[in-house]
């Protein structure tokens, strides 16, 4: 049986984020930093200052006028934003060297962006603040099954087995046969990366977002976009996606199953506009 730790600690690619990522993050941190320093480290990496051009100038943000200057960009985007959309940006560079068995990269990252999605249009729905932080918080959500299937493929894949067959939650399943399961991996990873407590959490507790504490609403954005894209995926009805829905989930999001199909709608509907800034090499 094996721990999330140490599963996390025998991929040693993904033991660090890119330099451009880390800066920014030092200048979110410290009290001194500045939009003109962040606008000089995203300028400094010419593909990324150009996506968070196309970014800003998208529909998806609804900004008036043509915004051609990094400077301007980063003002108005705000350094916590940045912050989320470069770590969003850098993911599938993140993981491009990991090829696991068992497990299709384009499918995944598929569904972790309409998860990112989903978890938006949730947070949006439930009054919570910051939804492109969820966002990047459902894109990551499903990370600890990289982990997993990179280091032990056979058994994640008999936990995947098994859940399909016996009917079995898959988070029971891989507590079963691995000794831990895909949120406890994806937390774990996180951690490592050293990413806000925020994001760890929600991630941890995605299956139970009871637990979540502070961040129990995330924790259920979380929960309602995996069933979103589980059914899209599987293409289900809407009304047998809320049905899978835990009672906890609409509770602490003060949302109802009725709900379900506008959020979906809404998710699917900016999927390839995100589909095209976040995994251009899709």
């Amino acid at each position: 049986m094996h721990s999330a730790q140490e599963l996390v600690s025998q991929i040693e690619a993904l033991t660090s984020l890119p330099d451009v990522y880390m800066r920014v993050r030092e200048q979110l941190e410290s009290p001194a930093g500045s939009v003109a320093t962040v606008a000089r480290l995203v300028s400094a990496d010419p593909a990324l200052s150009a996506r968070l051009l196309h970014l800003v100038n998208s529909p998806l943000f609804g900004q008036r006028g043509r915004i051609e200057d990094i400077v301007r960009a980063v003002s108005l985007l705000g350094l916590q934003q940045v912050h989320d959309l470069v770590l969003a940006m850098s993911l599938q560079g993140i993981f491009a060297g990991i090829r696991p068995a068992h497990l299709d990269m384009r499918r995944f990252w598929r569904n972790s962006l309409l998860t990112g999605l989903a978890a938006r249009a949730a947070g949006v729905a439930a009054g919570l603040t910051a939804g492109e932080r969820l966002f990047v918080i459902g894109v990551l959500a499903d990370t600890g099954h990289l982990v997993m299937y990179q280091t032990v493929p056979e058994l994640a894949a008999a936990a995947r087995l098994a859940a399909n067959t016996a009917e079995e939650p898959i988070e029971a399943a891989e507590r079963r046969l691995v000794g831990c399961d895909f949120a406890e991996l994806g937390a774990a990873l996180l951690d490592r990366w050293q990413l806000p407590e925020r994001f760890i959490t929600a991630v941890g507790a995605q299956m139970l977002p009871r637990l979540g504490g502070a961040y129990a609403a995330e924790a259920a954005t979380l929960n309602l976009a995996r069933r979103i894209a589980e059914a899209d995926e599987a293409d289900l009805p809407s009304s047998a996606a809320a049905a899978l829905v835990a009672p906890e989930t609409w509770s602490l999001l003060g949302l109802e199953p009725e709900r379900m199909a506008g959020l979906r709608e809404g998710a699917e509907i900016d999927f390839a506009a995100y589909l095209s800034l976040f995994f251009p090499r899709m």
